[in-house]
């Protein structure tokens, strides 16, 4: 009784980490099914982000699609900027923060941020999607 006690709880943490990885499983095939609609997309915890000629789409990642889904060209963008931990990056890249691309837009809209994981994939994505805007204006 005393050793069906203490294997309970590893019972229940290997219960926990099979849904998790099934949950997380189910995203990216979601994700990937969503993606093959665009002509550059990535993926993350945080976001998910497509690009198809001058309009970007993103939203957030779940298993049953992607949640609050939105467009905008870039046609409509006068600036795209790589932000860490809400601060412009200007020069060499941090090492560590919450990196998140800013496209500001014309007008008088807000910006729209969108969050990454990853700060040097977020630097590449900003470098990518602004060389796209220059390029169609």
């Amino acid at each position: 009784m005393e050793r069906g006690l203490l294997w309970l709880p590893l019972l229940v943490g290997f219960i926990g980490l099979a849904w998790a990885g099934w949950n997380e499983w189910k995203k990216v095939d979601t994700y990937q099914q969503w993606a093959e609609a665009f002509d550059q997309a990535k993926y993350d915890l945080y976001a998910v982000l497509g690009q198809k000629a001058e309009v970007i789409t993103w939203g957030y990642p779940t298993r049953n699609g992607i949640l609050n889904p939105q467009s905008f060209s870039l046609r409509d963008v006068v600036g795209i900027y790589l932000q860490v931990n809400g601060q412009r990056v200007t020069g060499e890249l941090p090492r560590k923060g919450k990196p998140m691309l800013e496209f500001v837009m014309t007008g008088d809209r807000p910006p729209i941020l969108i969050p990454f994981t990853e700060i040097p994939l977020a630097a590449k994505w900003q470098q990518y999607l602004d060389g796209i805007r220059t390029s169609h204006h």
